[in-house]
């Protein structure tokens, strides 16, 4: 009997619906955010309704959604209720009260259909409760694995199947792996430009996700009944590591069958508009931004009053306070139409300002409504080519890459507009190569007709033998990175197109640089064509060093670093030999992932290579490569330069780069590069000339001077940068160029020069204002929850720049007919004004939707400021300069960090826009105030500091940052000093005896007994405190020079300035003029009259024919501050361990005390020696690579002094 029953459970199992009953059901859904930890604040949101099932035809029902109740929760669990979300509600009611149509066959949920009016937000809410239907049971199999469609996309479910032969039931389990679904419903956003690291996610995850569900079937006469629906969704994210502590989001779907009865009346449903199926679907715009929520009715009048509230906030200072309102001002510009847009254009066009405001925050709007927009304007010519560019390079790059944008961005290749500055057209052809590489990151295969119009401007160049077009063209492909590219960028390699050779050298360059992006796309096809570069003895060594360096981002295999180590050691061209064995051995250090197995190759190369290339010194070609990686925190950066050389001893190419690894990804966050083309002609065979090496500077000066006769169409300099990876500013400098600015500023210019200019506006009266808002970046993962309400995890970055000049001067007598008359005028300069920069960073973790918002959210603002106000009275003829400053009379902040970390729960439903408890800290509130008092000048330095902090700190990092923070520098009047009227310093310069100076020769003849030269005051500076009628204080510095016939005397004192100070500090410094060594001593000496503390130093280098050069340095000391002897102790006490690292030698012997010595000697043209004494021990080694060529040292008589 038993089997006849099982047979029938089996047969009847399948979910399965009556088109003839009514099946009611009672929903709650829950979703928590929080540390899931006791004692920390929490925030949630619960809804509860009862739904309807109802029949209309066998594949067709009807779901009704009733008695909906919202409640929202915002402090500690166990502690607080749930409040009624009254009107958020009534909000959902309204929509839930209009039928849903879907339909549903064999356990599946093929389409929903909706009224027209029903948001997105509820119909994924509804896609929730559905969701309970979307199972597959097979009775066959205890346990089993499907890939099926629901709402997190297309993902892989692994099922278990319990019987319950009593009741009839089965207990269906089912986990869902929603990380490598191959149809996600998640949306990335933001991080195209920020690759993956595989090796990183090794290490840790920032983000874990699990799903599962639990069902119960009972068998009935039709089939599977699901009288029991439990779902339970997880998800842990932190910035750094979830061992360290995590933002836990916890959402919970109970679904209980109430009753099934038979259907009485069919529903009238009217119009209805499919929504699709069972999959998640995101808003294509992303309306709501987490970080901020506000009511986006009605946008234009609420634009326009941001713009102007935003302008006139930041210009005479950063408006801290409101420089978060720009995302505000994104989310409305984001709902404006096109139409709102050009009537906004027409209303802040007229006022800088405004128009300045709107155009660099329109381009956030990142569909086509902004290309459309910035057609128009480049079509009618109503803006600037500065504006032009500035909009175009943002818009570009923070558009949504969709097919639709990349054809439009096409059409701006061919407006005129865009060629009529040479700057804006590198950034117009720069950028869409940019759009193109995002494009194809979500687009596989990337079609070509997107990466066309480059590939035919690069053969345009190549056939019109044009440089500059050719340059332009191969950058912007290798911004692209198409695959569909690598034919093209052939033809301008050598060794794979005929007469490729002939192309400069920067070609070549350019063409060679554009595998860096593919590297990572096509890492095969770039390793056999950048091998076979780097293997072309006959090829220029620039060439081979840069695919060497493109060949080691593809990340080769031990075989491949084996070929590359025995081509070194058989290599002639000790620049590549030094370039590539310097890439190889930054790598071999590495301790980030991405190179995890890479340095473990290059360590073994770099143990074969030293031998013959590790003595090769800076005046190669070399890689500098440092970084760092904290598996705790999943963070790490890292730095590279790369000099590039030839026969001369100028880098004739330099290039910097940093990169971030942070959340398993990496991001290439700035990069800048320098080409030295002409200087590089200038010096090409004109080495032999600099007989002396790098000390003959005569030399040098002479050969540079002759750029004025380098072919005009070659760029003495080629300057270009890189933001995250992708190259954004490309500019050459020419010879016309700097003639023009040397002309512009000679003392012959007259009144056609734009100095002229500028100075009779100064004389006016001038005043200067500009502010740039910028949204950096804005990453979003938004992923679906197993309720149908999004759980995003963004990141937005915002920075406020803003600088205000005013000035005015007067110059007696004015310049009449050259600037040069300035030099023998008397100019008075007032000026005040500031400059400043505001930085906001959030991020958020929890429910967004345009309703609501329910999260964790960590949010920092840096502010620096630096306001300024006083006269310059400048003398040229007597050399005299003169500046007053206003004292501080009122507390100023120079810079301050705040960020906060919170739960919240926010809805622009409720006039309260967000609640947040911040009253739970657990005893750990820390405040600090440090003040330097400068009483003379009436100003303190001040130091503040708060902190509240919630506990766990020792056991989870990230929760040190939970609560709040604020650090701040700033200046204030000083407490308790007299008032000043203005601080005054006096500069004056030339060999005069200045007043009052006779008094402190006469202290310094008593310190220093050596001096017979009539002694010359080469300058003197005043720093006073002013306050009239009572006699100034501060401090005044004379500098001396004393020559005699035997040695040159250098003296400086500093005194303090009033009647009964003696406060004094003596330096005195003199040089041997002997031929034979040169000898260099210094004496410091500080106290009252000089007399408290003393240090000298003494410095000789020797370089005679019977010996080698060597430096010898000796430092001896009599009384010091003791702050002085207790760094020199904790320096003692590192020297073993550092020398050790260092691989230094060390011997414990009893040397001198008081008394420090350091012996350079110079071994051979690549090394030198070192030993250093100091009291207790001696440190020396032998052989120690120099970072510059020291064959020239026998031939001079060099000093090296410090």
């Amino acid at each position: 009997m038993w089997r006849l029953h099982l047979c029938l459970l089996v047969a009847l199992a399948e979910p399965f619906l009556n088109s003839k009953k009514t099946y009611e059901y009672k929903y709650e859904g829950l979703v928590r955010v929080g540390r899931e930890l006791p004692d920390l604040v929490e925030s949630a949101l619960k809804m509860r309704c009862t739904f309807k099932i109802i029949g209309e035809s066998p594949q067709t029902f009807v779901l009704q959604i009733s008695n909906v109740d919202v409640e929202d929760f915002n402090g500690l669990p166990g502690k607080g209720v749930f409040s009624p979300s009254q009107k958020l509600t009534k909000r959902l009611s309204a929509e839930f009260s209009q039928p849903i149509v879907f339909e549903f066959s064999k356990g599946q949920i093929t389409d929903i259909r909706t009224a027209p009016g029903v948001s997105n937000t509820v119909v994924n809410i509804v896609r929730g409760i559905l969701g309970f239907l979307q199972v597959t049971v097979k009775t066959t199999q205890s346990f089993y694995e499907l890939v099926e469609l629901g709402i997190h996309g297309v993902c892989q479910s692994s099922y278990t199947v319990e019987e319950d032969s009593n009741a009839k039931e089965l207990i269906v389990s089912q986990m869902v792996d929603i990380t490598n679904c191959q149809q996600p419903a998640a949306l990335y956003r933001g991080m195209a430009l920020a690759p993956e690291d595989k090796l990183s996610k090794q290490r840790g995850e920032s983000v874990v996700s699990t799903v599962k569900h639990t069902y119960t079937v009972k068998s009935t006469a039709d089939g599977g009944l699901i009288t029991k629906a439990f779902a339970q969704e997880r998800q842990y994210f932190t910035p750094f590591n979830v061992k360290g502590g995590n933002s836990r989001l916890l959402a919970l779907r109970d679904i209980e069958l109430l009753k099934v009865s038979d259907t009485t009346d069919k529903i009238v449903t009217g119009q209805m508009q499919s929504r699709g199926n069972l999959i998640y679907k995101t808003e294509k715009d992303l309306r709501p931004i987490p970080v901020v929520m506000i009511n986006l009715n009605e946008p234009m009048p609420k634009i326009l009053d941001l713009i102007k509230r935003l302008a006139q906030a930041n210009i005479y200072h950063v408006d801290s306070a409101s420089s978060t309102d720009i995302l505000n001002l994104i989310q409305l510009l984001r709902v404006a139409t096109l139409e709102n847009l050009e009537q906004l254009w027409k209303q802040v066009s007229g006022n800088d300002e405004h128009r300045r405001w709107f155009l660099d925050l329109v381009v956030e709007v990142t569909d086509e409504r902004i290309l459309k927009f910035l057609e128009t304007r480049f079509k009618a010519g109503d803006i600037t080519a500065n504006e032009a560019g500035q909009a175009l390079v943002v818009a570009f790059n923070h558009l949504s890459a969709e097919p639709v944008s990349v054809a439009l961005a096409q059409e701006f290749l061919t407006i005129p507009f865009s060629k009529s500055h040479p700057l804006m057209w590198n950034t117009v052809v720069l950028a869409y190569g940019s759009l193109v590489y995002r494009y194809c990151v979500y687009t596989d295969p990337c079609p070509i007709t997107v990466v066309q119009p480059l590939l035919d401007m690069a053969t345009s160049g190549l056939s019109k033998n044009s440089e500059e077009d050719m340059v332009l063209a191969l950058k912007a492909l290798g911004n692209a990175a198409h695959p569909s590219s690598i034919k093209t960028l052939l033809k301008f390699l050598p060794g794979y197109t005929a007469g490729a050779e002939k192309l400069p050298i920067r070609v070549q360059s350019a063409a060679v640089q554009s595998f860096r992006l593919l590297a990572s796309r096509d890492p095969h096809s770039v390793q056999d064509i950048v091998l076979n570069l780097f293997v072309q003895r006959t090829l220029p060594a620039e060439i081979r060093m840069l695919a060497c360096m493109v060949l080691l981002e593809t990340k080769p295999s031990i075989a491949l670093i084996s070929v590359i180590s025995e081509v070194l050691l058989e290599e002639t061209d000790l620049q590549v030999a030094s370039f590539s064995y310097s890439l190889l051995k930054g790598i071999s250090k590495s301790r980030t992932p991405d190179n995890q197995h890479l340095s473990t190759a290059c360590n073994i190369a770099i143990k074969i290579l030293t031998p013959k290339l590790g003595h090769l010194s800076y005046r190669y070609s070399k890689n500098v490569h440092l970084d760092w990686f904290h598996d705790d925190f999943l963070f790490g950066t890292s730095a590279d330069i790369y000099m590039l050389q030839n026969e001369s001893l100028i880098p004739t190419k330099l290039m910097l780069k940093g990169k971030m690894h942070f959340i398993g990804r990496i991001l290439q966050f700035l990069e800048f590069g320098f080409r030295a083309d002409g200087l590089k002609e200038l010096l090409v065979g004109k080495t032999p000339q600099l007989k002396k090496g790098i000390t003959d500077f005569a030399t040098i000066m002479n050969i540079l001077s002759d750029w004025q006769n380098l072919p005009k169409d070659r760029p003495l300099l080629t300057a270009y940068a890189r933001v995250f990876g992708q190259e954004a500013f490309l500019m050459d400098v020419r010879e016309d160029s700097i003639q023009s600015i040397i002309k512009s500023f000679s003392p012959s210019a007259g009144k056609e020069s734009k100095v002229w200019e500028k100075i009779q506006d100064v004389q006016k009266g001038t005043s200067w204002h500009w502010t740039k808002p910028h949204l950096v970046y804005e990453a979003r993962f938004i992923q679906p929850t197993c309720l149908g309400l999004p759980v995003e995890i963004s990141k937005y970055y915002s920075i406020i720049n803003a600088i205000t000049v005013k000035a005015k001067a007067e110059i007696n007598p004015p310049p009449k007919e050259h600037l040069g008359e300035l030099l023998s005028s008397d100019i008075s300069l007032h000026t005040d004004g500031f400059v400043g920069v505001t930085k906001d960073h959030f991020v958020f973790h929890g429910i967004n939707t345009e309703l609501f918002q329910c999260g964790t959210e960590l949010k920092s603002k840096i502010v620096s400021a630096l306001p300024w106000a006083f006269d310059l009275k400048i003398n040229r003829k007597e050399q005299k300069y003169e500046m007053n400053l206003t004292p501080i009379k009122t507390v100023t902040e120079l810079f301050s960090v705040k960020y906060v970390f919170h739960d919240y729960y926010r809805s622009f439903l409720i006039q309260n826009n967000s609640h947040d408890d911040f009253t739970h800290f657990k005893n750990s509130e820390v405040k600090f105030r440090q003040c330097a008092d400068a009483k003379i000048y009436g100003t303190s330095v001040c130091i503040e500091a708060e902190a509240k902090r919630a506990h766990y700190l020792h056991e989870y990092p990230l929760y040190y940052f939970l609560g709040h923070t604020r650090f701040s520098y700033q200046l204030e009047p000083a407490e308790g000093a007299k008032p000043i009227e203005k601080i005054q310093i006096q500069v004056t310069a030339g060999r005069k005896n200045p007043p009052g100076v006779s008094e402190m020769m006469n202290l310094s003849h008593r310190v220093f007994k050596d001096l017979d030269a009539t002694p010359e005051s080469v300058i003197t500076v005043k720093a006073l405190g002013l306050s009239p009628p009572a006699k100034p204080l501060g401090y005044e510095g004379v500098a001396f020079y004393l020559p005699t016939a035997q040695r040159d005397n250098i003296e400086m004192i500093v005194s303090d300035v009033g009647e009964e100070a003696n406060w004094k500090m003596c330096a005195n410094a003199n040089t041997d003029k002997s031929q034979t060594s040169a000898k260099v001593k210094a004496h410091l000496r500080w106290g009252a009259e000089c007399q408290t503390y003393d240090l000298s130093m003494r410095v000789s280098a020797a370089c005679q024919p019977e010996s080698k050069p060597s430096i010898y340095t000796k430092i001896t000391w009599g009384a010091l501050p003791s702050v002085f002897t207790m760094i020199g102790q904790r320096i003692q006490e590192y020297v073993p361990g550092i020398s050790y690292i260092m691989g230094f030698y060390q011997k414990y012997e009893k040397n001198p005390e008081r008394q420090a010595a350091v012996t350079v000697v110079v071994s051979s043209s690549q090394t030198f020696d070192m030993r250093v004494k100091i009291p207790e021990r001696t440190i020396y080694k032998k052989a120690i690579p120099s970072p510059i060529d020291l064959a020239g040292f026998e031939a001079v008589n060099f000093t090296i002094s410090t």
